[in-house]
């Protein structure tokens, strides 16, 4: 009974003790100015009804004395997009804030929109009011107005019309966003297509898609986080699956950052004047594709290969880029091209007798052969090269015929990192001079510029 007493006086003592030290803690009105991790938040580009990410702005006390901040709170109020957490509160005004000496606090922000506009500018402004001055922090996004296309459960949603999209509204995909057997869908440029985490657009047997952008109206898919730093980051989303005897016709399109950015089974495809980049494994994989042309298209960064074919088909370049400079994943092969004369569809093993063709064309990384072919019994490649820059070894696998091929030398990009990517060749490239005519696509390079006098190769003059 003696120890419980004693216990019992200890905790109470302790207790009281704190409680005097909390009460001794005076905060006094600030005498200089707060100090702030940034003066602007640029928050993601966000879509009609759906709430961003988080941002921070820390806020500094450099005094040497605790103080008060009377007052931290949106300009806008309460009718404001923007709402802020404070010392874990939620709200748009907030008195009093106690902040430590030489310590800091953090202020959160989000935004949850509703577009008025197709796109619209959201500002608002954190208001800091103290003694020694008013200070702001001001808030920036871009809104745009969306329509949404959500999975629920195992089945996707389909779309079961020949349907047109424009650039009027965002469409963002959560999950599988099907187009059914027979039907085309044609999206005009401009048209932006965003897709959550692992989701996907899959184009039943006979189906379409017909793409038409223009320059700088490219027609986009890419995942829904749109902050610039995901535009140089894989696996946002999965990618575009067209099933036998579908139909693709693309022209300037931007597709970028998932997993694999277009698959072709058994149909064929025209893609032009369009850019592939960054995807965790493979930029374009099609397999026995019975005839497969791009004409200007540009290629970096991806895992496994920008451009993989498999079993069959006829597979055409025309004055492209092939550049792979993969970085993310020292393990993976980081191709230009990969070949297989084969293609495994569950246990069944699909043999064919793959034909590529390559004219004018630049296929140019880091590894030493930027081909390869992956032989099995009863199956071959040919690889026809004309007039193109191609990085290979005696190690390749294989022999490319053609004439005018330009081995092993640096096209001389002007900046081949994905984050400024110009895949434009300097004055002293060896691609220069190099092409020999031009198809009525690539009469025109893929920045609009005309194909006159001594011809470059790749997919800019």
């Amino acid at each position: 009974m003696k120890i419980k007493i004693l216990f019992g006086i200890a905790f109470w003592t302790l207790l009281l003790l704190g409680a005097c030290n909390r009460d001794d803690i005076t905060f006094e009105s600030p005498s200089q100015l707060l100090r702030f991790s940034t003066d602007t938040v640029f928050c993601d580009t966000v879509y009609n009804q759906m709430r961003s990410e988080t941002y921070a702005v820390k806020v500094y006390n450099n005094e040497d004395k605790d103080v008060l901040i009377p007052k931290i709170a949106l300009e806008g109020g309460n009718s404001s997009l923007y709402r802020i957490n404070v010392d874990g509160k939620t709200g748009t005004s907030f008195q009093n804030v106690a902040l430590r000496k030489k310590d800091s606090l953090y202020v959160f922000v989000e935004i949850a929109p509703v577009a008025n506009a197709p796109e619209a500018i959201a500002e608002d402004k954190v208001v800091f009011n103290t003694p020694a001055g008013e200070q702001k922090v001001t808030l920036f996004s871009v809104v745009q107005d969306a329509e949404y296309f959500i999975q629920t459960g195992d089945n996707p949603v389909t779309i079961n019309e020949n349907t047109t999209w424009t650039n009027e509204k965002v469409k963002v995909i959560f999950g599988n966003l099907n187009v059914a057997e027979g039907k085309t869908l044609t999206m005009e440029k401009g048209t932006k297509v965003y897709f959550r985490k692992n989701s996907g657009m899959n184009f039943m047997k006979n189906s379409g898609l017909t793409v038409n952008g223009a320059l700088g109206e490219e027609v986009i898919f890419r995942g829904d986080r749109s902050d610039t730093k995901y535009d140089t980051l894989p696996a946002n989303w999965n990618g575009i699956k067209m099933e036998e005897g579908s139909l693709l016709k693309m022209n300037y399109a931007r597709v970028f950052g998932g997993n694999v950015g277009l698959q072709l089974k058994k149909n064929d495809a025209t893609i032009n004047n369009s850019i592939f980049h960054t995807f965790q494994n493979i930029g374009i994989y099609a397999i026995h594709s019975s005839q497969f042309t791009a004409n200007n298209v540009v290629m970096n960064n991806c895992g496994e290969a920008d451009l993989a074919i498999a079993s069959g088909g006829t597979y055409n370049l025309n004055y492209c880029t092939l550049a792979n400079y993969w970085n993310l994943n020292p393990s993976m092969s980081a191709l230009g091209i990969y070949a297989s004369n084969v293609y495994q569809s569950g246990d069944e093993l699909i043999a064919g007798n793959p034909i590529l063709n390559v004219n004018n064309s630049i296929i140019y990384g880091d590894i030493p052969d930027m081909i390869s072919y992956s032989k099995t019994e009863g199956g071959s490649f040919t690889a026809n090269i004309n007039n193109s820059l191609l990085k290979i070894s005696s190690n390749a696998g294989f022999t490319p015929i053609g004439q005018n091929i330009i081995k092993n030398e640096d096209p001389k990009f002007q900046n081949y990192f994905t984050q400024k990517m110009n895949l434009r060749v300097k004055s002293d490239s060896p691609a220069r001079g190099k092409g020999v005519g031009t198809n009525n696509v690539t009469a025109i390079d893929i920045a609009g510029n005309p194909r006159t006098g001594p011809l470059t190769i790749g997919a800019y003059q």
